[in-house]
């Protein structure tokens, strides 16, 4: 596993955070919610980070800032590893309420409404042209009752029996930052985000 070879998980995440993000600034408790790992492991992870470089901080509004450095050394070789380079080809479509139609975009709808869903991605045969073998992944502390339920009304609506995952948010950044297969494949393929509550998709 990637996490064995860069030392602990909450390292990787921050890796994957901060180089998929240069130039651009973060403050712990903003990264502590983005990566969803505790205070204190993110704190020790980002002093180390600082203490060999790779990392840069700055004092605003009395917050203390990180960055990524890209004078670092090994800078180019780790963007190489931790960006999302093999998943950005296939631009998805996005979901917008405002611009939803009743008719045409009820289920899309419905799974934006879902409480507590962080990220919901549409692919298979709910996208035409689609590859992917996962027709829909929800990303979040969703009841399970919840997604069977919107699940169902998908089905029967599309006449299809759909094949979906449901992870912990916290399980997908992980998985995301690792470059792990099963999210690869569906990221990869043409699908459409309905539901991106922290615009990690978009980094």
């Amino acid at each position: 596993m990637i996490d064995a070879l860069f030392g602990s998980k909450t390292r990787v995440k921050l890796l994957h955070l901060f180089l998929n993000n240069p130039g651009k600034s973060f403050y712990v408790r903003e990264i502590t919610r983005l990566i969803g790992e505790q205070i204190n492991s993110v704190r020790r992870e980002l002093s180390n980070m600082l203490d060999a470089g790779v990392l840069l901080s700055n004092t605003n509004d009395n917050k203390l800032y990180y960055e990524i450095n890209r004078s670092y050394i090994h800078y180019k070789p780790l963007k190489e590893i931790f960006t999302n380079n093999d998943v950005s080809k296939q631009k998805p479509k996005r979901f917008s309420k405002q611009s939803a139609s009743s008719e045409t975009d009820d289920w899309r709808i419905a799974l934006a409404a879902l409480p507590k869903a962080k990220i919901v991605i549409a692919a298979g045969v709910l996208v035409r042209g689609s590859a992917s073998k996962v027709d829909l992944l929800i990303v979040g502390n969703v009841e399970s009752k919840r997604v069977a339920d919107v699940v169902n009304k998908i089905e029967i609506k599309v006449g299809r029996q759909l094949t979906f995952s449901r992870m912990l948010y916290d399980e997908f950044y992980y998985r995301l930052s690792v470059h792990d297969r099963f999210i690869n494949d569906i990221l990869s393929s043409r699908h459409e985000v309905v539901v991106d509550s922290e615009n990690i998709l978009q980094r």
